[in-house]
């Protein structure tokens, strides 16, 4: 597209944004509540195969509204009657009323934000901040088919489909001979977590799985269907791990799966400190001093994280919390082997072989996840199985050691709130091989761990202590920075955080936005805002930390 066309039409969205014609339909609200009837005539003509639109279109009038808003909120913080609503709530059922739902938002001056299973931290594909900009959901939770084809190595899921389903199939369609390098949360869906880019616990043998994604269809703002060859190898890149919500809405990702073992291994120590300031203290400081030397240069197939948590003690009938450092292990191999690994590089792990189980791939999935007693694989199909808290959580990178002064304080810090946790997990292996502008997922080489500190409450009557938690960990978050990633102070785009800042309204905002963005991105953020200018100029994809059009001197520049 031309320069001065595509600046015409940048210019022209965001006026209708500040427009009363987008303000009309806040909350659905305006003209008698019009915006259903008349999105219900777009989505007729768009899509007339679809016999009963108003199954797909919810406004706040409607009984159905609240609870599709509430079904996966799994963030009970973004479920209270005051937060933002969305002017609609929309539930295609299939990728031509995909395409319907977000050409009829552009034609009613909405903006699209892409909801597949709610488990996004900051709850940005189902609320606003507040700033006032007019939007939908797009919810495609209903689009949840998983197919393998164990012959040419790939799966082929529709961004609705859990993690769970997803390895339940490969596991089922391979006769246990391939799996797939994701997160350890079953409920979490494919949609989100591809699109961010995807930790798990074989990342440092196979990297993410954004890194594993060889396939995609996306539909774009004008409402068209495109693979990859379609798409070109701009908006392809993109997608692989710069964000959900941003460039369009992927319907379907094709993934190279990878071979396990047989038999795989895993072990959970547990490490108590009763005494602090003593030769206990001093003997765990020194573990996890060594444990930080080399969990990021093990072998890449061996994966050992650590996390702290206070544990409740009783002390002459007190309770009391103490700090409780864990070391979780994954090996792709048998036990006897990995035992043999740890006591060459981490002999002071002191683990036995009554430490070590060993399992299939699948059955390793749940036991990262915390079900260690070996429960039937089926489990992993229970949408259900996370519970919805109330939270938060923020994370750094590590590029070299936290001394030991900063373990002593973590080990401090942790027992000041019992909901509180911090993990670690290493990088290192294949992760730091891949070149940093492979994909939008920066933080390859020289990054060691990264470190997530975590505060969840359960229950009504822990609400009014919200302030406390949240207080609680960016106080963490502020003790570490001595310690982290600096120039910039890195993060990560799925665990996505607004304490960084967010977008305006009414602004293109890259300069506002790389702010947070090259924390996410460093340097690739400006290459993804080229993108964005060249896909979607107007932000008809549009959240408080979507990635903004890169404009110069009024010109986009794009990613061409």
């Amino acid at each position: 597209m031309e320069p001065s066309r595509t600046r015409l039409l940048l210019l022209l969205h965001l006026s209708l944004l500040a427009s009363p014609c987008s303000a009309r339909w806040r909350d659905g609200g305006g003209y008698g509540g019009g915006l259903r009837e008349s999105f219900l005539r777009c989505v007729a003509r768009r899509s007339p195969a679809t016999a009963d639109p108003s199954r797909l279109v919810h406004a706040p009038g409607d009984d159905s509204y609240q609870s599709l808003l509430n079904s996966t909120i799994q963030n009970l913080r973004f479920a209270s009657p005051r937060t933002p609503r969305p002017a609609l709530v929309l539930t295609p059922g299939t990728v031509d009323e995909v395409r319907a739902c977000v050409v009829c938002c552009g034609e009613h001056g909405l903006t699209v934000r892409a909801r597949s299973g709610g488990h996004d931290y900051e709850g940005l594909s189902y609320r606003s901040g507040g700033v006032g900009v007019a939007f939908a959901v797009v919810d495609v939770a209903a689009l949840r088919a998983v197919r393998v084809d164990a012959a040419r190595g790939v799966a082929h899921a529709e961004p609705g489909a859990t993690l769970g389903e997803l390895y339940y199939a490969v596991a089922e369609g391979s006769g246990g001979r391939l799996g797939f390098p994701a997160g350890i949360c079953p409920t979490v869906c494919v949609g989100g977590h591809l699109s961010g880019g995807g930790f798990g616990p074989m990342m440092r043998k196979y990297g993410l799985a954004a890194d594993n994604v060889v396939d995609a269809e996306v539909v774009d703002g004008a409402g068209r269907l495109l693979d990859r060859a379609a798409m070109g190898e701009g908006l392809f890149w993109a997608i692989r791990g710069g964000g959900g919500g941003s460039f369009g809405i992927v319907v379907s990702w094709t993934v190279t799966l990878v071979p396990v073992p047989a038999v795989v291994s895993a072990f959970t120590v547990h490490r108590l400190l009763l005494r602090r300031g003593g030769d206990d203290e001093q003997a765990l400081l020194r573990l996890l001093t060594k444990w930080q030397a080399v969990a990021h240069a093990l072998p890449d197939d061996l994966f050992v994280k650590a996390s702290i948590e206070p544990k409740p003690t009783n002390d002459a009938n007190v309770s009391t919390l103490r700090p409780l450092v864990t070391f979780k292990s994954l090996f792709l191999g048998n036990c006897s082997d990995m035992i043999a690994q740890i006591h060459h590089h981490l002999p002071e792990l002191a683990v036995k072989p009554s430490d070590c189980k060993q399992m299939n791939w699948l059955q390793s999935m749940l036991y990262s996840y915390g079900y260690t007693n070996g429960p039937p694989p089926e489990i992993l199909l229970d949408r259900t199985l996370q519970p919805k808290d109330y939270y938060k959580i923020k994370l750094d990178y590590l590029t070299s050691r936290i001394p030991q002064t900063g373990l002593a304080e973590l080990l401090t810090k942790i027992v000041e709130d019992q909901d509180g946790s911090i993990d670690i997990d290493p990088q290192g292996g294949l992760m730091s091989r891949i070149p940093e502008s492979g994909t939008p997922y920066a933080h390859r080489r020289g990054y060691l761990y990264n470190v997530q500190y975590s505060v969840k409450w359960g229950g009504d009557k822990n609400v009014s202590h919200e302030d406390d938690h949240l207080g609680w960990v960016r106080g963490v978050h502020e003790l570490m920075t001595p310690y982290v990633s600096k120039n910039p102070r890195a993060s990560y785009i799925n665990f996505r955080d607004l304490d960084l800042g967010q977008n305006v309204e009414g602004s293109t905002g890259y300069e506002e936005a790389r702010l947070w963005g090259e924390k996410y991105f460093r340097g690739n953020f400006r290459r993804l805002a080229m993108v964005k200018g060249q896909v979607d100029p107007g932000q008809l994809f549009w959240s408080e930390q979507s990635i903004p059009p890169l404009v110069v001197d009024g010109e986009l520049v794009s990613d061409s």
